[in-house]
Parts: structure tokens; sequence; C-alpha cells
């Protein structure tokens, strides 16, 4: 039995609910992911609380507990303890099964709009952005409808809306395992200028009337184009690949696809999508009309528990379906002050606090925080501390209220946290008002979190008894140990690349520090190398990631790129095995950056020291770029 971790697994099976309640459990580098028939039972806040999880996040029908590079060992010792060999299976099977069918199909669904919107969402705000600028400079007279700088720059904002069908036809297509250019077909011909004419209301095909949708047309829609590529991608592959013939393959397997997805699509999926989610417009568009001030700080308040759990998507594809068919949305008024709310905190924690990680942490998220990305501001300051972060889901709620009491509305999706004001322009009526008044309560929200913080922030008493023994790891134990040598280790970088803050990085476990002090690296050659003298203690078997336990007791974890474990292995070659002693400088992983790159991923390439605790100090380099062999961090 793997005894030096037999007691955290038989917590972890514990405060799961049981054996009984698992379903399945894989793991990643870092992360146990459980599949459990019943999450009600499982006790995520002692899991928090147990020593040997860094954090515990849910999502997409996963319940993960973030461990650490020691994962696997903790992975065998909960297969061990809990006899768990017949539920260990693949991320992909974890998503198949479930207790509840309709649990199954809502936690699909989210997980579906996630990784369909997730490649282009960069894109998809900044496209939003020059619109809401365009529509906020028509509104003050700097432009005209009719001059030439309008009509194209708001078209270049506009055209990932107006194809939006087009672009998730591609994206959806790599979610089903669908030839690509057959999703773009598909989202293609449901914009096709025939299809989106205002004097074009229907008509039949082969006799049988096709019923458009609510808005008149496809364009901008999200739901149909996803399940008609998702149809497709089935079709295709159980059926038409069978009973095309060798002999034209090539075309003939993709004409009896587009042919027979495109004409289900008009008859039944397209009318059925767009009349499900036009009626729960209108359901949420009836409640907010009831009572808009109740709306407004109940989605306030749960939006950042939402993004935690990624069911925030749910509210997102009402939000969207709202703007494609009555040209509004209260859903993006009402979560506006969220991003500010915990900004706000932040800053009040940075000046309250005398944890010097903390004060280092806080910058880089008040700054994210206030272009509407959260993760660091949730994950390494508020969530761990839990009081600030309901503290400005409170403020957040206030905030929401008051926007949706007063009317506000979004006409448009843009950015978000400071770039999402000109979505509050009605260019129809030349009416800046929405915006004025968001930026007046955004405001009042960074002001309000980090006042509160200043009065009620309280730094954790430390301890001051000797820490007691315990039978479990000891990277477990002798965290809270004092360390009675100073350490000096320097570690080389492994890739050619820019230098990036690990805080900026997009993945929260790592921008956070949640497993360890480090670096990142954006890499301009596909290749790593061994940073030190040392032992490959983990090789996930994507090859997406590498851990190294140098000789003089560094635990390095090299991550290639954010959420490249889904691309399963692909455009990665380990070098090296588990359990291979290397040098430094020693070839260890190559990878095909555009490959990754085209993949719709990010290449930040983290570089963590899992033990971070046991120094006195992390100091990674201050220069921009670096090449393989060149200090980058110091261990003290």
């Amino acid at each position: 039995m793997h005894g030096k971790y037999s007691k955290l697994a038989t917590l972890i099976i514990e405060h799961l609910g049981g054996s009984k309640n698992i379903i399945s459990v894989t793991h990643c580098l870092t992360r146990l992911r459980f599949a459990l028939k019943d999450e009600r039972k499982a006790d995520t806040f002692a899991l928090n609380n147990t020593d040997g999880v860094v954090t515990v996040r849910q999502s997409g029908g996963q319940y993960m507990l973030v461990i650490g590079s020691h994962v696997s060992e903790v992975y065998d010792a909960v297969i061990e303890v809990g006899h768990l060999e017949d539920c260990s299976n693949s991320p992909d099977e974890i998503h198949a099964q479930s207790h509840s069918k309709l649990h199954a199909l809502f936690n699909y669904f989210i997980s579906v709009i996630t990784t369909v919107f997730t490649p282009f969402l960069g894109v998809f705000c900044a496209c939003g952005l020059v619109k809401g600028l365009m529509s906020l400079l028509l509104a003050v007279d700097v432009l005209t409808e009719t001059s030439g700088t309008y009509i194209f720059l708001y078209s270049l904002g506009d055209s990932i809306f107006y194809f939006l069908p087009a672009i998730l036809g591609v994206t959806s297509a790599k979610k089903f395992k669908l030839p690509e250019i057959e999703g773009l077909v598909i989202g293609l011909a449901l914009v096709y200028p025939n299809l989106t004419d205002k004097s074009f209301t229907g008509g039949s095909l082969f006799g049988i009337p096709v019923i458009m949708p609510p808005s008149g047309n496809y364009t901008q829609s999200v739901i149909p184009i996803i399940l008609a590529v998702a149809f497709a991608a089935w079709f295709e592959n159980k059926i038409v690949k069978k009973i095309v013939p060798d002999a034209i393959r090539q075309f003939g397997i993709p004409l009896v696809t587009l042919f027979v997805t495109f004409c289900l699509t008009l008859y039944i999926i397209g009318p059925l999508s767009s009349g499900l989610t036009y009626v729960l417009s209108v359901l949420f568009n009836t409640i907010n009309n009831i009572s808009p001030t109740l709306v407004g700080g109940l989605v306030g308040y749960f939006w950042q528990i939402l993004v935690m759990f990624g069911l925030h998507w749910s509210l997102a594809a009402v939000a969207l379906t709202n703007l494609t068919t009555s040209g509004q949305d209260t859903i993006l008024v009402a979560m506006t002050g969220a991003s500010f709310a915990l900004a706000g905190s932040c800053m009040g924690i940075m000046m309250k606090t005398k944890d010097q990680r903390l004060k280092s942490l806080a910058p880089a998220a008040i700054i994210s925080g206030l272009v509407g990305i959260t993760e660091p501001a949730m994950y390494g300051l508020t969530l761990p501390k839990k009081a600030p972060f309901f503290r400005a889901c409170i403020i957040s709620s206030v905030a929401g209220a008051i926007l949706c009491s007063l009317g506000v509305k979004a006409y448009r999706l843009s950015g978000i946290g400071i770039l999402s004001y000109p979505e509050f322009v009605n260019s129809d009526a030349n009416d800046v008002s929405g915006t004025i008044i968001t930026i007046f309560v955004t405001l009042l929200c960074l002001i309000v979190g980090w006042v509160v913080e200043l009065i009620c922030y309280q730094d954790e008493k430390k301890s001051t008894s000797k820490p007691q023994a315990t039978d479990l790891s000891p990277e477990l134990t002798n965290v809270a140990l004092p360390i009675e040598t100073p350490k000096h280790e320097v570690i080389f970088s492994p890739i050619m690349g820019a230098i990036k803050p690990l805080t900026q990085v997009a993945d929260a476990v790592f921008s956070s520090q949640a497993i360890g002090q480090g670096i990142a690296i954006v890499p301009t050659e596909g290749k790593v190398y061994s940073p030190a003298n040392g032992t490959v203690t983990a090789l996930f078997s994507t090859g997406h990631a590498i851990g190294i336990t140098t000789d003089q007791g560094a635990e390095i974890i090299i991550h290639i790129g954010m959420d490249t474990v889904q691309l399963d292995g692909k455009g990665f070659t380990p070098v090296v095995q588990q359990g291979d002693s290397v040098r430094t400088g020693d070839l260890l992983i190559e990878f095909d950056i555009d490959f990754i790159r085209e993949s719709g991923y990010s290449l930040d390439t983290p570089v963590v020291i899992t033990n971070s605790e046991t120094y006195l100090d992390i100091i990674p380099t201050d220069v921009n770029t670096v090449t393989y062999g060149d200090e980058l961090i110091t261990l003290l």
C-alpha cells in the first residue's frame, strides 16, 4: 500500500461520500478528477481544509482536487485504498457517465459551450469592443452612419457576430470530431445572403415548409449550429463512412453529410433549438420585467460563484439569445460589478495585510480584475480567505440591483471589466446614459470593496505551537516546519522564449501560485531541455507536462501551454521516460508550436517550484527573454 499517502487517500474518499459515491477517477499533472454519483455528499469545506489538498474545483461534471506534483502517487493511493480499480477511466469517459441523464446532459451542455467559445473568446471580445466604440462615437456625433470610417470599422466589429454560426461551425467541429471545413460550410450556409435577406420569410424545401427562427435568420445564433454540427459528426462517423463506397469517399462522405445535415437543420434542428432559446429568453425577460432589481441582485451575487464552477456559460447563452432576439440584455448588466468588487477587495487586502506573498499577488490580481479576468483575485487572494470573496459577492449583488433598477441595458457584447462600457450605448437612440451610470456604479464597487476590506480584513493568526507530526508524506508534514539551513540552487531555462509573470497566465491554479511559485515562458521553439540535474518524477501520458526533482531537492513542473491536455498527446513528443535520470541541457520533450497555436491553445508555459514553501525565497529572472541554459530561477 502507498503508506505515506494512505491517510490522505482515506480522508479524500471519506469526504467525497465514500467509494460507492465515486463513478470514476483520473488525474492530470496536478489534479485528481472525479465524477461523483451525488456531489452533494462531498464535503467541499472539509476537503479544502485537508492537508495535501491545495484547493477544490467543480466544473463540467468533474469534481477536481488540486494536489500538486505528487498527484500520481496520491491517485495510486486513492485507487488502492478505495478499491477503485474499475473506476480509473479516461477524462472522456468521466463525462460520459452520470447517475442522472438530466444532470449529465446539463454538464455536457456546459462543457460544449465552454469548449466551442474558448478558442475565439479573445477575438470575440475585441470585435465587440470595436463595435461598441463605433456606436459610442456615433452617439456623441463624432461619426455618422454614412461616414467611411464608421462603415469600415463597424464591419470589422460586427463581422464576428454576424458570421457567428460559421465560426462556431469550425470550433464545434473540433469538439465533435467532424472535419472543420464541413462545420464551416454548415455555418456559412445558415448565413448565406439568400437566407438573411429581410424580404425572405421562409419557403419550402422539396415541398416541405421551412420555418425560420423568431429573429428572422440564423445570423448571431449559437445553439442551432452547435446542434447541427453535433448531429453531422455523429451521422458521418456512425453511418456515412460505413455506407459510402471507397471509390467516391473523398467527395461522397461530405456530400451526404452536408446535404442531410443542412436539410435536417432547416426542418427540425434550427426551428426547435431557436424556438427553445427564444422561449427561454422570453421567460427570463418576463421575470426581469416583474422585478429587475431582484434579477440584478441575484445575478450580481452568484456570477463569480458560477464562474468558479464554469456554469456562467449557461447564463451567457441566454444573454446572447437576448441580444439576437430583442437587441438588448440585462444579464451582462447585472454581472458588470463583480470584477470591480473583487479588484477593490484586493486593493484593501494589499494595503491591510502583512503577508508579503499576498502583497506580491495583489497588483496583478487588481489589474486583471479591472479588465474582467477575476481568477487571480478569486483563487489567489479572496477565496482562500473566504470572507473577502463573499463580501465582494454582496457588493456585486447591490451593484447589479442598482444598475437593473435604473434600467441600464446591454446592446452588444464587447469586452469585460472596463472594456465592457461600450456595451451600454444605445446607438439607435444615441443614448450614452447607460455607460455613464455603469462607470459611476462600477467605480463605487471598486471603492466600497477597497474600504470594506480596509475595515474588515484580518490576517490569520499564526500558531506559535510546534507542529505535530502526522503519518502523511514528508512533503505534506514539513510545510509548517522551520527551515534550519538556507538552500541555494539555480534553475536554468528549459525553453527559449519570452518571459511572462506567472500571475498573468490564464490558468488560475498557476496564476494564483496555489501549487508553487515560479515563472512562465512563451516559447519560440518547440523544445524542452532539462533545467537541472535530477530525475524525471512525473511525465503525463499526453506529453504536455513533465515533473523533475533535482539532485538538490527542488521539485519542478514544466507545463507546456494552457489546457493542452485536451490535445490528447497530439503535437507532443517526449524523448525521456518517467524515472530517467537527466542532466542539465538534456532534451526532454519536443512539441509543435504551430499546431498548438492553430488548435486554439495558449502557449504560456509555467515553470513552477512545487515545494516553494521549503525555500526562504524564490527569485525569478528579471530579463525579458531567455534561451536554453540561461539562469531562470534562483532558490534560496
